[in-house]
């Protein structure tokens, strides 16, 4: 499950979930070609975990979400960067070429024992 997160209110709804299920958050920069293979990368995930809920911010679009984000987490802001968050809390995040579908299927893994 996928979902483009533009306000606010899209980031709370995926959070809640995360009450439930590990969910990943990946900021994505539509200028950038490093951000472009790691969006490869991210939709590799996507298709061999399609029942992972998953949400994607366009960070120069959505700036202020993407700026919510960082604050929120405390995780500095880099794109492309993936987080995983469980509970509310973010439990694993990575940025550039870590960012990869192996590292993203090991770290929900982690959350799902």
């Amino acid at each position: 499950m996928v979902s483009e997160l533009h306000q606010e209110r899209d980031l709370e709804q995926l959070l809640e979930r995360s009450h439930k299920d590990p969910v990943v958050i990946f900021k994505h920069s539509t200028q950038c070609s490093r951000s472009a293979a790691a969006y490869e990368e991210y939709e590799t995930f996507i298709a061999d975990h399609p029942g992972t809920p998953c949400g994607t911010v366009l960070v120069i679009e959505d700036r202020e979400l993407s700026d919510e984000l960082e604050d929120r987490f405390g995780i500095r802001h880099e794109s492309p960067q993936a987080i995983v968050v469980s509970n509310g809390t973010p439990v694993w995040h990575a940025n550039h070429f870590a960012v990869t579908a192996k590292a993203l299927e090991d770290a929900v893994a982690r959350q799902t024992r």
